[in-house]
């Protein structure tokens, strides 16, 4: 009996936000071990196809950066990092491309099915939401740094997604772009999420990977902080404290909350219904970032 209350009380709980976050968009990024293990992302795309048939118009962004790495390796290429980014040739392109594509990306659509939703892959294999431009980073002396066939997002087909969305279909992305004369980019998930997110005027971005949210304290994971705003954000980047793997998703999340996202969301996907414990409870389990 009070297994069942406590349940019925989840679920008043969950009314509140239920309404309020009827017909909006919530762009979700999906990567890290979430993308290795199947039984985990059944999981979390089973809370997806709960927002989706309580009223939420969810959009999935998707990396795949461990499963391009081992395709690389069984193809006896070895990864080359420039900056923590990988050095993408043709041949490295293609092999992305096709994992990102049909290892990752269409057996997520094919779940989200057997879930009772309508999906939608958007690749450069199909319809491409994503325009980016050739990315060179800064080097020493004022010196560009050639990444190959590595872009940046520089558009997002905005008025696509809205309509699928309107049409109760779920997008489901691969940061994979075009350019302007149609060749392909490989781009980073983090940053193609927050462009996404910005282009819909999504209502939140909730970035999902394998951190409990932002941490003052690397070393202890009950350092998690549970919410910040952008001056924050930016005194942690001054400390040395948000770095490596967690800048690009930090700074994913300013990019949305400048184009007029009204929060953003880094959690930990390997907890369980972590991404409707933060989205329809009060106190949530990672960490929000809102405007100042």
């Amino acid at each position: 009996m009070e297994q069942a209350i406590a349940k019925a009380g989840a679920l008043i709980e969950a009314m509140e936000y239920i309404r309020r976050f009827h017909d909006k968009i919530v762009v979700v990024k999906l990567g890290g071990s979430v993308l290795d293990d199947m039984a985990l992302q059944k999981k979390l795309l089973t809370d997806i196809a709960f927002m989706a048939t309580v009223g939420i118009r969810p959009i999935i962004v998707h990396g795949g950066g461990k499963a391009i790495t081992k395709a690389m390796n069984d193809a006896g290429l070895e990864p080359v990092w420039v900056q923590g980014r990988r050095y993408t040739d043709e041949r490295t392109l293609t092999i992305a491309e096709y994992t990102l594509v049909h290892k990752t990306n269409t057996p997520i659509c094919d779940m989200l099915r057997e879930l009772g939703c309508d999906s939608m892959g958007l690749h450069s294999l199909s319809s491409c939401v994503l325009t980016g431009e050739t990315l060179r980073l800064q080097g020493e002396n004022g010196r560009k740094i050639d990444l190959g066939l590595v872009g940046q997002v520089t558009e997002v087909n905005g008025q696509l997604l809205k309509t699928l969305c309107a049409a109760e279909t779920i997008p489901v992305i691969a940061p994979i772009a075009k350019d302007k004369a149609g060749g392909r980019l490989n781009v980073n998930a983090d940053t193609a999420a927050g462009k996404v997110a910005a282009a819909v005027q999504a209502e939140k971005l909730v970035m999902v990977s394998d951190t409990h949210g932002i941490l003052t304290d690397m070393k202890n994971p009950q350092s998690r902080v549970s919410s910040l705003d952008e001056n924050q954000i930016k005194e942690m980047i001054s400390a040395g404290i948000i770095t490596d793997a967690m800048f690009p998703k930090v700074e994913a999340c300013l990019t949305a909350l400048d184009a007029g996202v009204k929060k953003a969301h880094i959690i930990d996907g390997r907890i369980e219904h972590s991404l409707l414990l933060e989205i329809y409870t009060d106190k949530g389990i990672g960490t929000q970032i809102i405007k100042n």
